[in-house]
């Protein structure tokens, strides 16, 4: 997969993530485990698609 599907994938992921993750803490509150897990794991992509544009900048 190109770095650009990838990109596009992530982003993708990225705002379902984000919104599940509002859902939840809508549901069970900001600080629940829920949330919290949810949380990291969008942490995860964001650090993933961040490291993904640096590195597609200093490719082109």
């Amino acid at each position: 997969m190109s770095s650009y599907n990838q990109l596009q994938q992530l982003q993708q992921d990225i705002e379902k993530l984000r919104n599940h993750m509002i859902n939840i803490a809508s549901e069970y509150g900001y600080t629940s485990h829920e949330s919290i897990k949810v949380s990291q794991q969008l942490d995860t992509l964001l650090n993933e698609y961040q490291f993904l544009k640096n590195h597609e900048k200093k490719v082109t």
